[in-house]
C-alpha cells in the first residue's frame, strides 16, 4: 500500500531528506518531488531556488510587445456570484470570503514565454497545466521560526496617494484584520508563541500594465525541535491558506464552492521546496491555465462594493514583465 503524500513529507522531513511540493486547493491531486532526482515537467523558482534554466536567445524587445488581451466575464455574471457571497456574509455564516472568476486571455504568449520573462517573488510551471507568478509567500521556516505573510488589500499604484487611501480604507482594514486574526489561529496549530511582527505594510509590483499596490503583514511562531519530522503535518494542517479562502474557514469553504461551482485546482493551492531544515512557499495566486484562463479574485465583506471588487479582480490579471 502506497504511502500518501502527508506521510512521505513526514518521512521526507524526519531524514532531512530535500523535497519540493505542489498541493492543489481541494488537497486532491498533490504531488511532492524528491530534490535527490531531476524533476521533469514542474519548473520553480522559489524566491531564487529555481530549476529554471534561462535560454540565451532572450529578445531584449519582448517585453514591449507583448500582447495580453483580457476577456472577464460578464458585470451581471460576477454579481450573481457576489451577492450570493454578501447573502452568506449578512446570514452570519462568514466574514470574508474569497470570491474568484476565471478571465479568459487572448495571447502570443505561451506558459514556456511566461517562464522565461517573468519577473517575480515565485514562479511555478506545472508542463501543460498552468504557470502562477506569485507574489504571496504561504509559509517560510527559517531557524525553527514559521512565518506567515497574509496579502489582503489591492490598489491602483498610478492613483494620487495610493499608499494612503489603501491604508486608510475601513473595507480594506477590516478584510486585512479579519485574515491576520485568522492566520494567527493557524499558526497557533502547529506552532507556539505566535505573533505579529509586522502590520499593514504596503508594497508594489511591477506589471506589463503599470503598478499595483498590495498590503501584507507578517506573523511568527516558534516550532518544536523536531518539527522536520512533521513537515508533512504542518503544511496540511494550514492548507487552504487563509488569505485565499476567509473566515471562518470550513464553513467559508463550503460558500466558495458554491459560489464558484467548479474546483479552483492547482489555483490558490501552495507550492515549495523544503532543504532538509528550512521551508519556501507560496501560494499560487496571479495564474494563467494552458487554456488561456486566468485566474483571479478578491475578499469579500459586508462592505464590499460590487464595481469595486469586479474591478479589482479584473486588474489582478497581468503579467509581470517590466
Amino acid at each position: 500500500m502506497s504511502i500518501s503524500i502527508q506521510q512521505q513529507l513526514n518521512q521526507w522531513g524526519f531524514e532531512k531528506h530535500p523535497f519540493v511540493f505542489l498541493i492543489d486547493f481541494e488537497c486532491l491531486k498533490p504531488m511532492c518531488w524528491s530534490l535527490k532526482e531531476p524533476i521533469i515537467n514542474f519548473e520553480y523558482d522559489f524566491n531564487g531556488f529555481t530549476n529554471i534554466v534561462k535560454r540565451n536567445n532572450l529578445k531584449k524587445e519582448f517585453d514591449k510587445t507583448v500582447q495580453f488581451i483580457k476577456h472577464p466575464i460578464s458585470l451581471d455574471s460576477y454579481q450573481k456570484k457576489f451577492n450570493y457571497v454578501k447573502a452568506e456574509i449578512e446570514l452570519g455564516n462568514s466574514f470574508l470570503v474569497n470570491l474568484t472568476s476565471s478571465t479568459k486571455i487572448e495571447t502570443h504568449l505561451s506558459l514556456e514565454d511566461i517562464v522565461q520573462h517573468a519577473h517575480s517573488k515565485y514562479i511555478c510551471h506545472l508542463k501543460d497545466e498552468f504557470v502562477s507568478f506569485s507574489p504571496e509567500t504561504f509559509i517560510q521556516i527559517n531557524n525553527g521560526k514559521i512565518r506567515s505573510f497574509p496579502m489582503k488589500g489591492t490598489i491602483d499604484a498610478n492613483i494620487p496617494n495610493a499608499k494612503e487611501l489603501i491604508l486608510a480604507d475601513p473595507k480594506e482594514i477590516a478584510e486585512h484584520a479579519t485574515i491576520v486574526d485568522l492566520i494567527r489561529n493557524d499558526l497557533s496549530r502547529v506552532s507556539q508563541h505566535v505573533r505579529v511582527t509586522k502590520y499593514r505594510y504596503y508594497e508594489e509590483i511591477q506589471t506589463q500594465e503599470g503598478i499595483i499596490g498590495q498590503v501584507s503583514s507578517m506573523i511568527e511562531g516558534s516550532l518544536p525541535h523536531n518539527y522536520h519530522e512533521k513537515i508533512g503535518d504542518i503544511i496540511f494542517k494550514l492548507l487552504p491558506a487563509g488569505s485565499i479562502s476567509g473566515a471562518p474557514k470550513n464553513k467559508t469553504l463550503q460558500i466558495i464552492h458554491q459560489a464558484e461551482n467548479a474546483e479552483r485546482g492547482y489555483y490558490t493551492g501552495v507550492a515549495g521546496y523544503f532543504d532538509g531544515v528550512n521551508l519556501e512557499s507560496c501560494v499560487l495566486i496571479r495564474y494563467l491555465q494552458a487554456d488561456n484562463a486566468y485566474r483571479s479574485g478578491g475578499g469579500i465583506t459586508s462592505q464590499s462594493d460590487l464595481i469595486k471588487e469586479y474591478q479589482e479582480m479584473i486588474k489582478k490579471v497581468y503579467v509581470p514583465f517590466f
